[in-house]
């Protein structure tokens, strides 16, 4: 026995990693110090491109799949843990960009306008795929970060900016980052539960004496003890359609009502609302509060710190119109890299504020974002100001009501199964 307890002792000690080994996405050991040994792919597109011979179709996507399965970074417990590439481009864009700016009026103008439109390409092109990715949180973060940097260095130095106003602003910084994190714990996924699927509720299994092309080869069955009994009442008939219609074949669960099922995180949240690109997770009954309290600490500290900006690079000109007219910013680097950043997160600032309008008016008619344009579809709501209201008229309850289920909804985080809905439905008879 103690040898038998050694040599596994001996063999767990070979098999741990170091930090700077890994297991590579062929399930063979490596070491970070190999990034760029043995690498058949790119040795094959290299020789390709040496002979000016045609590349093959798969080549580049396999070569981007080993390079992104070799960068790692050394961690002390399991091994190197392996980097995300899309968090990279950021980290050396926007600095280089909002420099660039500063450089010229037009350099700025330029660069200003076409920063927006390859973020918004981006994201039509990653969102069309469904697939999930780092760089706008990333973007987010360090956005966030590098201005409150400049802010410091740049900024307070001109001895414009006081202790306290210095104080608002980190307080502000600090809020938005502790509200981000609340909101990345999760948007409350719904669990798989046996009972779902085999309970005397609902169970679906394929069909043997009938066509099983016809619902997807799928029976739902309903067994109650009314049903033993040899009778069947509406509220019965009600909750068997009713899990029939919510049930989801991914995740193999009965979504509660208002559940949804994102197809870019792959599981069923409670209560979704939208798939948010910059936290990069879905907004749902968990988090939904923490979000909107991210976006409002956010444009607080940036309208905040937009105006001490330019209070102390345009001190002659108006808070207002000082973004519009500031003549002889650009004499100076410095003061012209701080116009530079005002002006983009002024950008930053007026997206996230069309985000938070919205959030803040279906939250005020009780509608989800995904029930809006499912609604809207469907044609069976009505929307008003260019789409910016949509009342689908379900699940309102007034103006004070719907905020008041909307301030209590995280408490209520586990709904009630169908097999509890059965126990009602039979003490109420």
């Amino acid at each position: 026995m103690k040898k038998r307890e050694n040599k596994l002792l001996e063999e767990e000690e070979e098999a741990a990693l170091c930090c700077c080994e890994y297991v590579n996405r062929l399930g063979e050991r490596s070491h970070v110090a190999a990034c760029c040994c043995d690498c058949e792919d790119l040795d094959d597109a290299c020789d390709r491109f040496l002979k000016r011979e045609a590349q093959k179709p798969e080549s580049l996507s396999q070569v981007t799949t080993v390079i992104s399965d070799r960068i790692r970074i050394p961690w002390l417990w399991g091994g190197a843990r392996k980097l995300e590439l899309s968090i990279i481009p950021p980290l050396i864009l926007l600095p280089a960009l909002l420099h660039l700016a500063a450089l010229h009026f037009l350099l700025g103008l330029v660069v200003l306008t076409a920063l927006p439109g390859l973020v918004l390409w981006y994201y039509y092109f990653t969102h069309r795929k469904k697939g999930r990715t780092l760089f706008f949180l990333s973007l987010a973060l360090f956005s966030l970060g590098y201005t409150y940097y400049l802010f410091v260095t740049e900024v307070l130095p001109r001895g414009d900016i006081g202790d306290l106003q210095l104080a608002v602003v980190s307080a502000g910084v600090i809020s938005t980052l502790l509200a981000l994190v609340h909101t990345k714990r999760g948007p409350g996924v719904v669990q798989p539960n046996p009972e779902d699927v085999h309970s005397k509720v609902t169970y679906y299994s394929p069909v043997a004496e009938r066509d099983t092309s016809i619902n997807g080869g799928r029976q739902d069955v309903t067994m109650t003890v009314a049903n033993r009994a040899g009778s069947s009442t509406q509220a019965e008939v009600e909750l068997k359609e009713t899990s029939q219609r919510n049930w989801c074949m991914a995740c193999r669960v009965v979504r509660p009502p208002r559940a949804g099922h994102c197809r870019i995180c792959g599981v069923c949240v409670l209560r979704l609302d939208h798939h948010c690109v910059w936290i990069n997770s879905c907004v749902g009954q968990a988090n939904h509060r923490s979000f909107l309290l991210t976006l409002v600490f956010f444009l607080l500290t940036s309208l905040y710190g937009i105006s001490l900006v330019l209070q102390t690079v345009c001190p002659r000109q108006h808070v207002l119109t000082a973004l519009l007219y500031c003549p002889g910013v650009y004499n100076q680097y410095s003061t012209a890299l701080c116009f530079t950043c005002a002006w983009y997160s002024s950008i930053v600032t007026g997206g996230l504020l069309h985000l938070l309008v919205v959030q803040v008016v279906n939250i005020s008619y009780n509608v989800t974002e995904r029930e809006a344009r499912i609604a809207l579809r469907e044609r069976a709501a009505r929307s008003a100001f260019w789409g910016l209201v949509v009342e689908t008229g379900v699940y309102s309850r007034g103006f004070r009501g719907n905020w008041s289920e909307f301030i209590a909804m995280g408490d209520m985080l586990i709904p009630p199964s169908p097999a509890d809905l059965v126990a009602l439905v039979e003490a109420g008879k």
